[in-house]
């Protein structure tokens, strides 16, 4: 059984506390830290938490520690890792790993030298259409991955330093654009390397200084394409929405809105339907098990077992670093409107894999393009003649 010491009791805190605790598992939560001390209080008393603080330091040097846990605003990530560092603890932190690549380089190297566990808490590559999409792709049920896209929307996070600039690092891009990115990554391939991006990232309605919606597409050295789309204005819910795309077939994943499970009611009740719902009247789509849905129990289970059997997780501080060059990246190209590359410090995947065209030969003198059945039942071919170029069509009768 490993002992943990949770820092932050928000929205992200109380759902890793419902993983942890909400089944049986050998894992507990015995020491959680939130400010002020009343809260931390309230929280340990929910879900049975035998201490709690108010002191980073504390919680993070308690002696029955094993592991800490980052769940705090983002400007707080970098201060909490160096000190569990200092106190030679394991840890594992929320997204984004830090406010930019600098910051994320600085404790992703603080981590390493310390010699101690490290993970990021990168929730939806671990949700159960995600983990069996990835398992799809690299089946090869998809051939070569050529483009991705990741869609994130709602009406706006939960906690006011979300909307602080000085507090975030910056607005819907590095709060939901992690995420996308993260699982763009994960689908073309985690080993191949971004080189560049452009983005479109703007403030729409929300009386803020960051952007409050953004557009982003991600080039990999291989050729592959991701699109990143995050808004913190779209009503209707959360609307979480994945998709990948390749030689051989296509996936597309529908996380929170549309997935089977619709109800309407009148309304006659004010009681939670789910995270980012805006009304508990008409049509609603609960969600049946949200930490689940979201990714959380397996998350965990791969963190605590990597942690058990003296291995890497499927996360790491160096894919959080990863996933913070490329938002740097897109902020840069948010500002010039032009495609800027990706700095990366240390690229420890794949080099010098270069995009190509795969061409099918459908005879001696031909290359197939494409093949469809037409409605008269025909087959319709184009195809690109080997010694000229010319495209032409031919039509098979069966």
């Amino acid at each position: 059984m490993k002992k943990i010491s949770l820092l932050g009791t928000g929205l992200i805190g109380s759902f890793y506390a419902m993983s942890l605790h909400a089944q049986r598992r050998k894992d507990v939560i015995h020491n959680v830290c939130s400010i002020p001390l009343e809260s931390a209080k309230e929280f340990a008393n929910h879900w049975n938490i035998p201490k709690y603080t108010a002191s980073m330091k504390e919680a993070i040097e308690d002696p029955e520690t094993d592991i800490v846990i980052v769940a705090l605003p983002n400007y707080l990530h970098k201060e909490a890792i160096l000190m569990a560092c200092q106190a030679k603890k394991n840890v594992l932190c929320t997204k984004p790993l830090g406010m930019n690549a600098a910051e994320a380089k600085e404790v992703l190297d603080a981590v390493e030298r310390a010699g101690v566990f490290h993970g990021y808490l990168e929730d939806l590559v671990y949700t159960p259409k995600t983990l069996k999409a990835i398992e799809l792709v690299k089946n090869g049920s998809c051939g070569r991955i050529l483009w991705t896209r990741s869609r994130e929307a709602h009406s706006g996070p939960h906690s006011a330093w979300f909307w602080d600039k000085k507090q975030s690092g910056g607005g819907a891009l590095v709060d939901m654009g992690c995420h996308c990115i993260e699982i763009g990554r994960s689908f073309v391939g985690k080993d191949i390397k971004p080189v560049e991006v452009m983005c479109w990232a703007e403030t729409q309605v929300k009386p803020i200084e960051a952007e409050d919606h953004a557009i982003a597409l991600v080039k990999y050295e291989s050729g592959a394409v991701s699109q990143i789309e995050v808004s913190w204005n779209f009503h209707g819910g959360m609307d979480l929405r994945d998709e990948v795309s390749g030689t051989e077939g296509t996936i597309r994943l529908d996380h929170w809105l549309r997935t089977g499970f619709e109800v309407f009611t009148t309304g006659s009740t004010d009681k939670y339907v789910s995270e980012k719902a805006e009304s508990n009247a008409g049509w609603l789509f609960p969600v049946g098990d949200e930490v689940h849905a979201l990714g959380y129990p397996d998350m965990f289970t791969d963190m605590l077992d990597s942690l058990e059997q003296n291995r890497p997780p499927k996360e790491t501080f160096y894919d959080g670093y990863i996933v913070n060059s490329i938002i740097d990246a897109c902020y840069k190209s948010a500002k010039t409107k032009k495609w800027e590359p990706v700095e990366i410090i240390g690229w420890r995947g794949r080099e010098g894999i270069s995009s190509h065209v795969e061409l099918i030969d459908f005879d001696e003198h031909h290359f197939l393009i494409k093949k469809e059945k037409m409605p008269d039942g025909k087959t319709k071919l184009m195809l690109k003649e080997k010694a000229t170029g010319n495209i032409i069509q031919k039509l098979i009768s069966d």
